[in-house]
């Protein structure tokens, strides 16, 4: 097999997920729209060089049914000759969307491919496909559904994550993402859409103000009394910890080595506990390491989804990275979580931060609920 290189990678910015948030006046496939033409005026050339594209999205019903990868090349005037998929791996369904586009190329199946994802909450919420399985008891209770925020409160009573380091990722999280509003170079690859240049969700926070939170979710904890039994949780996550919904999309042009900008080193996907449901990206980033041949200190630069602020923390304190390489432009916490374009997102951010301090080596690593773990690893040219 050949390999896979990346070429260009473009990000709308978060809109809240409510009827005047700054993107609900546009469609999930208008989204896609904008980043093929931000493409164009880049001189990427999608519509003359794409033979496939990807996309990820959880809630595949609504503006987001009838395969909306399909309606997305439509409304951004692809060729009607580019095969489209759409698919959805949960929270982590953009990269690994991305990472099918450079599967395609590098197995020789296109020479050129878009990988991605959309996510618009504002017109499709969270769990709107109303799927049986969200209810089903024909199952044993740690094979159930659980909502992913009473599993992060499980994952932090059992790791013995304290809500004082939950509100420090929260805090750090809300810090730089204001702080890279001001940085050119961390939201280089990031576009104005419907006249939206910053990210909706972000909100300016003290320590006193997150302290004074109390925990968000007791009352899930009723809601699946059929699988938790008589068990009692320590809840620790209030809304501050927990990611904001928002709209957004992100796209990236997959292709030979020729004018690239990164190389995709590797890309790993996996699967986990469903109890322990936001513990996968650790085993996809300790694989993808692995697989490149690679330690953790050797990366430049890490987004590492928080997918609540329990896993971030959980990611500091077991691996010790370097802090000041880890989500420099603040996270999901801050701002927002457009579930099935969030690996998407976080790999054009990765990208940002790279070029910003020069660096080689990137770690993107996202994490879904119910055990669904995707990391990539590129190297900057």
């Amino acid at each position: 097999m050949s390999e896979a290189y990346l070429h260009v990678a473009l990000r709308t910015p978060r809109g809240k997920a409510r009827p005047d948030g700054g993107l609900a006046g546009e469609t999930p496939h208008g989204l896609v729209a904008h980043l093929v033409d931000a493409m164009e005026a880049r001189g990427a050339d999608p519509r003359g060089r794409a033979e496939r594209m990807t996309l990820g999205c959880v809630g595949q019903v609504g503006a987001q049914g009838g395969h909306i990868a399909l309606i997305a090349k439509l409304k951004a005037d692809l060729p009607d000759g580019v095969a489209v998929h759409t698919l959805n791996n949960f929270c982590a369904s953009g990269l690994s969307a991305v990472g099918a586009a450079a599967a395609a190329v590098a197995s020789g199946q296109a020479q050129w491919a878009l990988g991605g994802g959309v996510e618009m909450l504002s017109k499709v919420a969270f769990m709107a496909d109303k799927a049986d399985y969200y209810t089903a008891t024909d199952m044993p209770p740690d094979r159930r559904y659980m909502q992913v925020a009473l599993a992060a409160d499980l994952l932090a009573e059992k790791e013995g994550i304290t809500r004082d380091e939950l509100d420090a990722v929260a805090l750090v999280s809300q810090t730089r993402a204001a702080a890279a509003e001001d940085r050119p170079g961390l939201i280089a690859s990031r576009i104005a859409v419907a006249g939206l240049d910053h990210e909706e969700a972000v909100r300016p926070m003290t320590l006193e103000r997150l302290q004074s939170l109390p925990p968000a979710f007791p009352p899930l904890a009723e809601a699946y009394r059929s699988i938790l039994g008589d068990r009692q949780i320590d809840h620790r996550h209030t809304v501050a910890h927990a990611p904001p919904m928002t709209d957004g999309a992100a796209l990236a042009l997959i292709g030979p080595r020729q004018g690239a900008i990164a190389r995709i080193v590797a890309h790993v996907e996996v699967g986990g506990d469903p109890w322990d449901s936001l513990t996968a990206g650790f085993a996809a980033m300790d694989k993808v390491l692995e697989k490149a041949g690679m330690r953790l200190a050797d990366m430049d630069r890490i987004e590492f989804m928080e997918a609540f602020a329990v896993t971030h923390a959980k990611f500091l304190r077991d691996r010790a990275p370097d802090p000041d390489k880890v989500n420099v432009s603040g996270g999901h916490v801050a701002k927002g979580h457009p579930m099935g374009a969030t690996g998407g997102i976080l790999l054009s951010t990765l990208i940002d931060a790279l070029v910003e301090c020069g660096g080689t080596l990137g770690l993107v690593v996202a994490t879904g609920a119910q055990g669904v773990g995707v990391a990539t690893i590129l190297e900057r040219i």
